[in-house]
């Protein structure tokens, strides 16, 4: 476990919750996808899992000034053999509307959770990003990988499916592997991308609609924002049950109705 000064750092605005678990961070390191592709880490913390990405070519990011200089010491050798680079600013505040980085790349992090589901989607919406490798509330992870049926089933659902070959929950992390332990269980997720998958910003904003009452019937969710008496022709079109909710149509049936109600 870490010393009594990482909890008196651990600062809740940031998510801050440490991992220093030698089996989960070996893990994780056994789990990377592509070491060949550049990778981005988020919230590099004390360096823990940065240790053990030094066979990658590393970009990491850190939105705490109080660690600066532990990362610039403990990383200095790394540092000036040009195997890590630091920026000590939040990621979100410069990632583009287009992409982060002008090449390819893959993210490797322990995402502070306030901003895991933001970083995600950027990151899917990011065509130069072809892997995520994260660790994230289990919760989360479950709507980004639920299947059709599956209560989890959501609007990230149908984003990641419809970006990714592949969206798989590896393993999870109980609460007592990090310092201080969060109230949460933890999950390292992999997303693999297709390559030049792109989703438009109307459908983003769709599925939002769609998803906006996940108990209700889904033809009147729609209906509310578009045309009802289109919404049922498309809805007989596609055979979908004007009883079922969200989470029980595919994501090619989304993007069907989408088509459907832009055509209006």
């Amino acid at each position: 476990m870490q010393s009594k000064e990482t909890i008196h750092l651990a600062k809740k605005r940031y998510g801050q919750n440490f991992l220093n678990n030698k089996e989960i961070l070996e893990k994780i390191q056994n789990s990377i996808p592509n070491d060949d592709l550049k990778c981005i880490e988020i919230g590099a913390g004390f360096g823990d899992l940065t240790k053990y990405l030094m066979n990658l070519d590393v970009l990491s990011f850190e939105i705490d000034l109080d660690l600066k200089t532990h990362l610039l010491n403990s990383f200095k050798e790394e540092i000036s053999q040009k195997k890590i680079e630091f920026i000590f600013k939040d990621i979100l505040s410069i990632w583009n509307e287009k992409t982060l980085i002008n090449e390819p790349y893959q993210i490797i992090a322990n995402l502070p959770y306030y901003i895991s589901k933001k970083v995600i989607l950027k990151a899917l919406m990011d065509i130069n990003c072809k892997y995520i490798l994260v660790m994230i509330q289990k919760e989360v992870a479950q709507k980004f990988s639920a299947k059709i049926n599956d209560r989890n089933f959501s609007a990230l659902s149908v984003i990641s499916q419809s970006v990714c070959e592949n969206v798989e929950i590896l393993f999870d992390v109980p609460p007592e592997m990090f310092e201080p332990p969060p109230n949460v269980m933890s999950s390292v997720i992999l997303f693999e991308k297709k390559e030049n998958a792109i989703i438009e910003n109307d459908f983003l904003e769709f599925l939002k609609i769609a998803f906006a009452s996940p108990r209700k019937k889904l033809l009147s969710v729609i209906a509310k924002k578009y045309d009802k008496k289109i919404i049922k022709e498309i809805f007989d079109k596609l055979e979908i049950d004007e009883n079922c909710r969200a989470h029980q149509t595919s994501k090619e049936n989304y993007f069907e109705i989408f088509k459907g109600v832009m055509s209006i």
